[in-house]
């Protein structure tokens, strides 16, 4: 049982990265639309380059999507609008009527008048309301015969029936005109301006009803294929009316297929889905050991997979037509951003190819995203700054442009069906991509992760931990600009990251800040602290500077990856010159090991880089007055010995780039040292 679980112990990262494939993989079975795939893939204005193709069952030639919307726009012009009459309104306005006639008509004393006055009135009235009244300035559009409701009577009407508010005083001049009213016009025009209030308006309910089972009448499709029907033949372009064909019998077939997922179709659907998560983790394994070994690494690459995988389903769940709006390579850069640019391409092209499944137009959008994570790669450089963003988003937004209008045109054969829909997706998509800096900010805090903007800040010599190491060792601070300086530039001449390897070189020394003055840079008199000590003692102090940058670094919140070049900038090699003095005193009880630092070994180019910068900035202050073969021949000598000591080994550092480090270090020095090249006579 104890060696079953000191195995279960040794193995728990291959358990790990097994669970995290295993639960990535069911929630995207979970999310995605299962079904059998429709075997072919084809595209509009391409030949057909499979076997003469027949219709394997019955199905309906769908209607394009514009047929659709004209046949829409139709049946909604010929809708007839539902207005409703409210008889409350009326009966509000008759029991008003005769106490408003009494106040304009007051002044008639003969009965006989009077009441004559009034039925002419009240059928005027009626006439208003035999229908009813229209808000004011009401314009109708649409079918002009519309359905009144009135009460529970549904009536079929011209809306020209209807009386107008601003026609109220034609109206009444008109009807005065033809009887004995005329000297009272002004009066009723008067009463009825105050007594008239529209009671027909629109019915929304009755409406919406009527127009969704209208839109829902209308036929999806214009024609049938029965079948056994040759729909395509080897060979064949796809013009027009076979890709209308096609489509429909994949859509058709989709339908079939959904809510029927066999077993197997989820196997199938499994396979794929774990090869590629177990091809990422082969790739990290065999190029990317370190992220390979990380647990939290390869969480924050997963979950970032995972959001674009759901973004881009939900999108496609909501509607087909935004999947182009999703910001697919802000994964790219993001990648990038914390890693580097190969990882990143890597990703993005697994995460397109496990999309493929389940978008349409597969082959298109595969194609799209590929080309414009590549040149979401090649182009951001820099990614802090924001003005190179901005260069590579609208790069980007170029790339999907054209390739739309490329695959529109080879599609409809010309540029003038081309739908300007989706390049309004692609400004959208370019827009949410300049998001990827918060983005960014907030991986930084959760995952602990260090980018190009942390970087920057961390290189400000102004920050707290860099003054304290100038104020109190300021030999070191001076040694660690030096250095920084060296290895800066011998980075940019490898490709490696030089932001990261400036930054590493600024804080390799802080362990220094402990004791100061027993490192030789930092002491002012003829008299060293050493003096008093042991050579093992002092050796003691010298290896512990790494451990206490360490601490110090952990306690001032100093990200691990810059921490690891506090680590590495020694890895295993020995304190040699307390060493042989402890050699000289005691050449028989000697260990070597009390004089070897911890390490580990450098394990990057980065680490490898500041390694090589240290130990020749510091060797080279013991040069008085160097010649340009004498310095030459000290470089190789401090670089070959590091390579001797095999403490490159567990770096991805090539022998032609250490060349190369060489000649920059050299060149470097020769400036420092004010050389020139002696010439022969």
């Amino acid at each position: 049982m104890k060696s079953v679980w000191k195995y279960i112990v040794a193995q728990q990262g291959l358990f790990y990265k097994s669970l995290l494939i295993l639960s990535s993989s069911v929630l995207i079975l979970y999310i995605f639309p299962l079904g059998g795939q429709f075997k072919y893939e084809f595209q509009k204005g391409r030949v057909w380059q499979y076997p003469d193709f027949y219709s394997p069952f019955d199905f309906s030639i769908l209607k394009s999507e514009a047929e659709v919307k004209k046949d829409e726009a139709t049946a909604l012009k010929n809708l007839k609008l539902y207005l409703r009459a409210d008889e409350t309104i009326k009966n509000q306005v008759y029991s008003k009527y005769a106490e408003a006639f009494i106040g304009f008509f007051q002044d008639q004393q003969n009965p006989m008048v009077l009441d004559s006055l009034y039925d002419f009135g009240k059928q005027l009235l009626d006439e208003v309301y035999f229908y009813g009244v229209l808000p004011p300035n009401y314009v109708h559009q649409g079918n002009p015969e519309i359905l009144l409701i009135q009460g529970q009577t549904e009536i079929p009407i011209l809306v020209n029936k209807f009386f107008k508010p601003e026609k109220l005083f034609e109206f009444i001049g008109s009807r005065i005109v033809s009887s004995s009213y005329v000297p009272f016009e002004d009066m009723y025009k008067d009463l009825f301006f105050e007594l008239i209030v529209p009671n027909v308006s629109l019915d929304k309910n009755f409406y919406e009803t009527a127009k969704a089972q209208v839109l829902q009448n209308i036929s999806r499709s214009r024609g049938f294929i029965p079948s056994g029907k040759l729909i395509v033949a080897e060979g064949a372009l796809v013009d027009e009316e076979t890709f209308e064909i096609l489509n429909s019998l994949r859509k058709e077939f989709t339908l079939q297929q959904e809510g029927q997922s066999s077993y197997w179709v989820l196997f199938g659907y499994s396979i794929l889905i774990v090869l590629t998560f177990t091809l990422l983790l082969l790739f990290l394994n065999i190029y990317r050991f370190s992220i390979y070994e990380d647990n939290r690494k390869l969480t924050f690459i997963f979950f970032n997979i995972l959001v674009v995988i759901i973004s881009v389903t939900l999108t496609i769940n909501y509607n087909t037509n935004y999947v182009f709006a999703v910001p697919i390579c802000i994964l790219p850069l993001i990648i990038k951003a914390f890693f580097d640019a190969r990882l990143g391409l890597f990703i993005h092209l697994l995460t397109v190819l496990l999309l493929g499944f389940i978008v349409p137009n597969s082959f298109e959008f595969v194609f799209l995203q590929i080309t414009a994570g590549i040149v979401t790669i090649q182009s951001v450089a820099q990614l802090y700054r924001r003005a190179n963003l901005f260069i590579s988003v609208g790069q980007i937004v170029l790339v999907y442009l054209t390739g739309y209008v490329a695959f529109t045109t080879i599609q409809e054969g010309n540029l003038l069906q081309i739908n300007f829909a989706p390049m309004g997706l692609f400004m959208l998509n370019g827009l949410l991509m300049l998001f990827v800096q918060p983005l960014i900010y907030i991986y930084e805090r959760i995952f602990g992760l260090v980018s190009d903007v942390s970087l920057l800040e961390l290189s400000d010599t102004n920050s707290n931990l860099l003054k304290e190491l100038s104020d109190k060792a300021p030999g070191t601070f001076h040694h660690s600009l030096q250095v920084a300086n060296l290895a800066e530039a011998a980075a940019n001449e490898i490709g490696a990251n030089t932001l990261l390897v400036r930054v590493g070189a600024l804080y390799h020394d802080i362990g220094k800040l402990k004791s100061p003055m027993y490192f030789s840079e930092n002491q002012t008199g003829t008299l060293s602290p050493h003096e008093e000590l042991t050579p093992k003692q002092s050796a003691e102090i010298i290896i512990n500077h790494v451990l206490d940058g360490v601490a110090i670094a952990q306690k001032n919140k100093i990200p691990d990856r810059i921490i690891d070049f506090i680590r590495t900038h020694h890895g295993t090699s020995t304190v040699y010159y307390f060493y042989k003095k402890q050699e000289e005193l005691t050449p028989d009880k000697v260990n070597i090991e009390d004089f070897r630092y911890l390490g580990p070994k450098p394990f990057s180019k980065e680490t490898a880089i500041l390694m090589m910068a240290d130990a020749v900035e510091a060797a080279s202050k013991s040069l008085k007055e160097p010649n340009i073969n004498e310095l030459q021949a000290f470089i190789d000598k401090i670089i070959d010995g590091k390579m001797a000591a095999q403490q490159f080994n567990s770096s991805d550092i090539t022998f032609s780039e250490i060349e190369t480090i060489k000649k920059v270090l050299f060149k470097k020095l020769v400036n420092v040292y004010q050389l020139r090249i002696e010439y022969p006579e």
